[in-house]
């Protein structure tokens, strides 16, 4: 069984929300977050990357930051631009992409079922990056940023959510990034409060979609807490925003390298692949890749027997990784290898072709993407996926809920 628990939100006042709302901190660079929050003082971002109110000398990690941020945020509540719930509730958050929907309840999860692995996660997370969240975290005595989980599908909740957003009007309705639509309800009706959270017992895990590093900064800040005796009961759960899995869409994650090519390379390639020239800039099955080289796509199908059962080994990140990129050009640690960089599929493959054509990289991959049942795979088994395996879309907005920890004292 897993905790979800309702709790009193922080939020924008319904005639700001479209004005707060912003894209996730770790989608755009401090530049871009400068440039898109300019001329907006209810911009989230002033919380989220206060880097941007500073001069551009400073560190984004450095200790001026985090006292900003949690000045901004005492700002935002002092006038009234965000304020905090009274009564402990449960919110809906859809998105609507492309005309493709998917609903979130926005709720609490305990730090308790992630250390039990009743959350389960699927990448590993780098120190210096929890730290950053752990930062801000402390300095703002809340979660300010959700954690995007996801559940397998379920009858009894799936009924609850849509019965609610039927009989009920939205609380915020907007257009946003991308021309994303994003509705919020307000669901405050304990009786049906009450259904959902013993609806989410019978539930043996959820699992993380996107925001490990925010997971386990969450996490340890609440165990800090508790051992050192200044925890509230708000700060051994953290904010998550949980979606059905059949809802959610998960785009590419391309590849783009900046190597030199060998003179035996296509000789190379075709022992592992099938290899032809195409018109396709998009692969249209699993162990299938698409190359732009030299202003020429080519299509790579993974040869049969070269696939393997594992469920991380046969991800198509994995069979371009051993069978291509490692061999061929030696980039064995993805993570730090300056040579190789990656691309969200919302850019498409014309990003790639001009990465290419501009010679700013050699050559580009771009990739089937990894199906939400391959992620729940991987994580049932307790096995990690390679870096830059799931470019998820739409991207949750920051700014629309924070969850305080209640461990010091707030407008």
């Amino acid at each position: 069984m897993v905790v979800v628990r309702p709790f009193r939100a922080i939020r924008p006042k319904a005639s700001l929300a479209d004005k707060v709302a912003e894209l996730p901190y770790d989608v755009v660079d401090s530049s871009q977050a400068r440039d898109l929050a300019e001329g907006n003082p209810y911009s989230y971002f002033h919380i989220d990357k206060a880097e941007i109110d500073l001069s551009q000398s400073i560190s984004p990690y450095d200790a001026q930051v985090y006292q900003k941020a949690a000045a901004n945020l005492t700002a935002f509540l002092q006038k009234g631009w965000l304020k905090k719930d009274i009564q402990d509730n449960y919110y809906l958050y859809q998105l609507t992409m492309n005309g493709r929907s998917q609903t979130g309840l926005v709720a609490c999860t305990s730090i308790d079922d992630y250390s039990a692995a009743n959350i389960k996660k699927h990448e590993y997370t780098r120190h210096e990056k929890e730290i950053d969240r752990m930062n801000h975290i402390r300095s703002c005595d809340a979660n300010t940023s959700p954690i995007f989980l996801s559940y397998r599908k379920n009858q009894e909740i799936q009924q609850l959510i849509q019965n609610w957003q039927k009989t009920h009007e939205a609380i915020y309705d907007f257009t946003s990034y991308y021309e994303v639509e994003h509705k919020v309800w307000l669901l405050d009706d304990k009786t049906v409060i009450q259904q959902l959270e013993e609806a989410f017992t019978a539930l043996d895990a959820l699992y993380i979609a996107d925001g490990h590093h925010r997971t386990e900064s969450a996490v340890k800040i609440g165990l800090e807490k508790r051992e050192e005796q200044t925890n509230s009961m708000e700060s051994d759960y953290f904010l998550s925003i949980l979606f059905p899995e059949d809802e959610l869409l998960i785009k590419e994650y391309n590849r783009v390298l900046d190597v030199k090519i060998p003179e035996d390379f296509f000789a190379r390639l075709k022992e592992n692949f099938v290899l032809e020239e195409t018109n396709e800039k998009r692969p249209d099955n699993a162990a299938k890749m698409c190359m732009y080289l030299e202003g020429t796509w080519y299509s790579l199908q993974v040869k049969k027997d070269k696939i393997p059962t594992d469920p991380v080994a046969k991800l198509d990140v994995s069979l371009l990784q051993e069978l291509l990129i490692t061999p061929i050009f030696n980039i064995q640690d993805v993570r730090s290898d300056q040579r190789i960089d990656f691309v969200g599929g919302i850019y498409g493959p014309q990003k790639l072709e001009e990465l290419v054509d501009e010679k700013k990289r050699t050559v580009a991959f771009s990739m089937y993407p990894t199906k939400m049942q391959d992620l729940l795979e991987v994580a049932d088994a307790q096995e990690i996926m390679p870096p830059k395996s799931t470019w998820f879309e739409p991207k949750l907005l920051s700014g629309l809920f924070l969850h305080d920890l209640e461990t010091t004292a707030k407008p």
